[in-house]
Protein backbone atom coordinates (compact mmCIF):
# COMPACT_ATOMS: atom_id res chain seq x y z
CA UNK A 1 0.00 0.00 0.00
CA UNK A 2 1.39 3.49 -0.53
CA UNK A 3 2.33 5.30 2.02
CA UNK A 4 0.28 8.13 0.61
CA UNK A 5 -2.98 6.57 1.54
CA UNK A 6 -2.08 6.66 5.07
CA UNK A 7 -1.22 10.53 5.06
CA UNK A 8 -3.92 10.78 7.90
CA UNK A 9 -2.56 8.58 10.07
CA UNK A 10 0.41 10.34 10.52
CA UNK A 11 -0.91 12.79 14.25
CA UNK A 12 -3.92 10.38 15.65
CA UNK A 13 -4.02 6.55 15.60
CA UNK A 14 -7.52 6.22 13.11
CA UNK A 15 -7.04 1.88 13.51
CA UNK A 16 -6.51 2.10 17.37
CA UNK A 17 -9.97 4.31 17.35
CA UNK A 18 -11.88 2.09 14.56
CA UNK A 19 -10.47 -0.89 15.47
CA UNK A 20 -9.30 -1.41 19.62
CA UNK A 21 -8.05 -4.33 20.44
CA UNK A 22 -9.90 -5.07 23.15
CA UNK A 23 -13.35 -5.72 22.14
CA UNK A 24 -16.83 -6.74 23.26
CA UNK A 25 -18.95 -8.72 21.00
CA UNK A 26 -22.14 -7.78 22.86
CA UNK A 27 -21.26 -4.33 24.63
CA UNK A 28 -19.39 -2.28 22.35
CA UNK A 29 -20.57 -0.08 19.60
CA UNK A 30 -17.17 -0.84 17.24
CA UNK A 31 -17.85 -3.78 15.49
CA UNK A 32 -15.65 -5.98 12.70
CA UNK A 33 -17.46 -6.81 9.72
CA UNK A 34 -16.34 -9.55 7.23
CA UNK A 35 -17.80 -9.06 3.69
CA UNK A 36 -17.23 -11.63 0.50
CA UNK A 37 -16.46 -9.95 -3.06
CA UNK A 38 -19.69 -8.37 -4.46
CA UNK A 39 -21.45 -8.35 -0.90
CA UNK A 40 -22.63 -4.48 0.49
CA UNK A 41 -21.84 -2.97 2.92
CA UNK A 42 -24.66 -0.32 2.58
CA UNK A 43 -26.77 0.49 -0.30
CA UNK A 44 -28.80 3.59 -0.99
CA UNK A 45 -31.59 4.40 1.70
CA UNK A 46 -29.91 2.26 4.46
CA UNK A 47 -29.66 4.39 7.90
CA UNK A 48 -26.71 6.29 7.86
CA UNK A 49 -25.35 5.61 11.20
CA UNK A 50 -21.69 4.19 10.67
CA UNK A 51 -18.59 5.02 9.68
CA UNK A 52 -15.86 2.41 8.57
CA UNK A 53 -12.16 1.76 8.39
CA UNK A 54 -11.17 -1.14 6.27
CA UNK A 55 -8.33 -3.19 7.80
CA UNK A 56 -8.28 -5.44 4.45
CA UNK A 57 -9.40 -5.49 0.53
CA UNK A 58 -10.99 -3.08 -1.51
CA UNK A 59 -14.33 -1.20 -0.90
CA UNK A 60 -16.05 0.47 -3.89
CA UNK A 61 -18.40 3.95 -3.79
CA UNK A 62 -20.83 4.70 -5.99
CA UNK A 63 -24.55 5.47 -7.48
CA UNK A 64 -26.66 4.12 -9.59
CA UNK A 65 -29.36 6.32 -12.33
CA UNK A 66 -32.16 5.48 -14.38
CA UNK A 67 -31.50 2.53 -16.96
CA UNK A 68 -28.97 1.25 -14.48
CA UNK A 69 -26.16 3.70 -15.03
CA UNK A 70 -23.48 3.57 -12.12
CA UNK A 71 -20.73 5.82 -11.25
CA UNK A 72 -17.68 5.03 -9.20
CA UNK A 73 -16.81 7.98 -6.97
CA UNK A 74 -14.09 6.00 -5.26
CA UNK A 75 -12.34 2.89 -4.89
CA UNK A 76 -11.01 2.79 -1.15
CA UNK A 77 -8.48 0.08 -0.15
CA UNK A 78 -6.27 -0.70 3.27
CA UNK A 79 -6.30 1.85 6.01
CA UNK A 80 -8.83 4.16 4.50
CA UNK A 81 -11.99 5.15 6.38
CA UNK A 82 -15.90 5.84 4.29
CA UNK A 83 -19.30 6.57 5.21
CA UNK A 84 -17.50 9.83 6.89
CA UNK A 85 -21.13 11.69 5.83
CA UNK A 86 -23.02 9.87 8.39
CA UNK A 87 -21.39 12.55 11.10
CA UNK A 88 -22.99 15.30 9.01
CA UNK A 89 -26.96 14.50 8.81
CA UNK A 90 -27.21 11.26 7.25
CA UNK A 91 -30.59 9.63 7.84
CA UNK A 92 -29.72 7.66 4.88
CA UNK A 93 -27.37 6.77 2.69
CA UNK A 94 -27.14 8.52 -1.05
CA UNK A 95 -24.74 6.08 -2.16
CA UNK A 96 -23.50 2.52 -1.89
CA UNK A 97 -20.60 0.70 -0.88
CA UNK A 98 -19.61 -2.79 -1.96
CA UNK A 99 -16.83 -5.34 -2.22
CA UNK A 100 -14.71 -5.60 -4.81
CA UNK A 101 -12.68 -8.38 -3.08
CA UNK A 102 -13.11 -10.47 0.11
CA UNK A 103 -12.99 -7.32 2.75
CA UNK A 104 -12.37 -6.39 6.68
CA UNK A 105 -13.72 -3.00 8.02
CA UNK A 106 -13.64 -2.58 11.48
CA UNK A 107 -17.16 -0.11 12.67
CA UNK A 108 -18.16 2.55 14.87
CA UNK A 109 -21.54 4.44 15.07
CA UNK A 110 -21.89 7.83 14.95
CA UNK A 111 -22.82 8.73 17.90
CA UNK A 112 -19.72 6.85 19.79
CA UNK A 113 -17.77 8.81 17.09
CA UNK A 114 -19.36 12.24 18.44
CA UNK A 115 -18.22 11.55 21.52
CA UNK A 116 -14.91 10.67 20.49
CA UNK A 117 -14.61 13.96 18.76
CA UNK A 118 -15.10 15.70 22.11
CA UNK A 119 -11.95 14.13 23.49
CA UNK A 120 -9.69 14.19 20.69
CA UNK A 121 -9.51 17.54 19.03
CA UNK A 122 -6.94 15.43 16.41
CA UNK A 123 -9.73 13.24 15.36
CA UNK A 124 -11.87 17.03 14.54
CA UNK A 125 -9.12 17.36 12.07
CA UNK A 126 -8.97 14.11 11.19
CA UNK A 127 -12.75 14.14 9.33
CA UNK A 128 -11.96 17.72 8.47
CA UNK A 129 -9.14 16.80 6.34
CA UNK A 130 -10.84 13.57 5.25
CA UNK A 131 -13.82 15.15 3.84
CA UNK A 132 -11.77 18.14 2.47
CA UNK A 133 -9.82 16.06 0.42
CA UNK A 134 -13.14 13.57 -0.83
CA UNK A 135 -14.77 17.17 -2.22
CA UNK A 136 -11.44 18.41 -3.70
CA UNK A 137 -11.11 14.82 -5.60
CA UNK A 138 -15.03 15.23 -7.00
CA UNK A 139 -14.82 18.90 -7.61
CA UNK A 140 -11.88 18.10 -10.22
CA UNK A 141 -13.41 15.27 -11.71
CA UNK A 142 -16.59 17.34 -12.76
CA UNK A 143 -14.22 20.00 -13.94
CA UNK A 144 -12.27 17.35 -15.85
CA UNK A 145 -15.81 16.17 -17.45
CA UNK A 146 -16.49 19.57 -18.26
CA UNK A 147 -13.73 20.67 -20.04
CA UNK A 148 -11.45 17.91 -20.60
CA UNK A 149 -12.15 15.11 -23.36
CA UNK A 150 -12.72 11.36 -22.44
CA UNK A 151 -9.19 10.34 -23.72
CA UNK A 152 -7.28 13.10 -21.09
CA UNK A 153 -9.76 12.04 -18.79
CA UNK A 154 -8.67 8.42 -18.79
CA UNK A 155 -4.80 9.39 -18.58
CA UNK A 156 -5.33 11.77 -16.03
CA UNK A 157 -7.06 8.82 -13.81
CA UNK A 158 -4.37 6.95 -14.39
CA UNK A 159 -1.75 9.78 -13.51
CA UNK A 160 -3.68 10.05 -10.90
CA UNK A 161 -3.94 6.43 -9.65
CA UNK A 162 -0.14 5.90 -9.51
CA UNK A 163 0.45 8.90 -7.52
CA UNK A 164 -2.15 7.69 -4.59
CA UNK A 165 -1.66 3.69 -4.96
CA UNK A 166 1.68 3.81 -7.04
CA UNK A 167 5.06 2.02 -5.75
CA UNK A 168 8.27 2.95 -7.72
CA UNK A 169 10.51 -0.13 -9.26
CA UNK A 170 14.05 1.01 -10.40
CA UNK A 171 12.45 3.82 -12.89
CA UNK A 172 9.07 2.63 -13.39
CA UNK A 173 5.89 3.14 -11.26
CA UNK A 174 3.91 -0.14 -10.23
CA UNK A 175 -0.08 -0.27 -8.95
CA UNK A 176 -1.06 -3.79 -8.12
CA UNK A 177 -4.37 -4.81 -7.82
CA UNK A 178 -5.68 -2.71 -11.11
CA UNK A 179 -8.68 -2.03 -11.69
CA UNK A 180 -10.99 -3.30 -14.58
CA UNK A 181 -11.84 -1.33 -17.50
CA UNK A 182 -15.59 -0.89 -17.04
CA UNK A 183 -14.53 0.89 -13.90
CA UNK A 184 -12.11 3.22 -15.12
CA UNK A 185 -14.85 4.03 -17.70
CA UNK A 186 -17.48 4.22 -14.48
CA UNK A 187 -14.86 6.63 -12.59
CA UNK A 188 -14.13 8.72 -16.08
CA UNK A 189 -17.86 9.16 -17.58
CA UNK A 190 -16.87 7.47 -20.47
CA UNK A 191 -17.41 4.26 -22.28
CA UNK A 192 -15.59 0.53 -21.74
CA UNK A 193 -14.35 0.73 -25.05
CA UNK A 194 -12.94 4.12 -25.35
CA UNK A 195 -11.10 2.85 -21.99
CA UNK A 196 -9.30 -0.21 -23.70
CA UNK A 197 -8.50 2.04 -26.41
CA UNK A 198 -6.57 4.35 -25.04
CA UNK A 199 -4.78 1.74 -22.82
CA UNK A 200 -3.83 -0.28 -26.11
CA UNK A 201 -2.42 3.08 -28.17
CA UNK A 202 -0.41 4.13 -24.48
CA UNK A 203 0.87 0.30 -24.43
CA UNK A 204 1.95 0.47 -28.47
CA UNK A 205 4.05 3.63 -27.30
CA UNK A 206 5.76 1.76 -24.38
CA UNK A 207 4.51 4.13 -22.01
CA UNK A 208 2.85 1.37 -19.77
CA UNK A 209 1.79 -1.88 -19.75
CA UNK A 210 -0.97 -3.46 -17.88
CA UNK A 211 -3.24 -6.97 -17.14
CA UNK A 212 -5.73 -8.02 -14.99
CA UNK A 213 -3.45 -7.86 -12.11
CA UNK A 214 -1.29 -4.53 -12.31
CA UNK A 215 -0.04 -1.45 -14.28
CA UNK A 216 3.05 -0.65 -14.48
CA UNK A 217 3.57 3.18 -15.69
CA UNK A 218 7.02 3.22 -17.68
CA UNK A 219 7.62 6.79 -18.43
CA UNK A 220 5.39 8.76 -16.24
CA UNK A 221 6.87 12.07 -17.69
CA UNK A 222 5.64 10.77 -21.22
CA UNK A 223 2.12 9.91 -20.05
CA UNK A 224 1.45 13.03 -18.40
CA UNK A 225 2.32 14.71 -22.07
CA UNK A 226 -0.26 12.64 -23.34
CA UNK A 227 -2.88 14.37 -21.68
CA UNK A 228 -2.51 17.20 -23.57
CA UNK A 229 -2.63 15.60 -27.20
CA UNK A 230 -6.02 15.65 -28.57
Amino acid sequence: MSEKALWYLENIDVMGIFCPKKLSNSDDSHAKETFTKGAYVYVPEDASNKIYFITEGRIKIGSRGSKDKEITKAILGKGEVFGELAILDGAERRDYAIAMEDSKVCAITKEEMKNLMKDYSQLNLFLMKLMGKRAIEMEKRLESLVFKDSRSRIIEFLSDLVEQKGQRVGYEMLVRKFVTHQEIANITATSRQTVTTVLNELRNKNILTFDRKRLLIRNMEELNKEMSIH
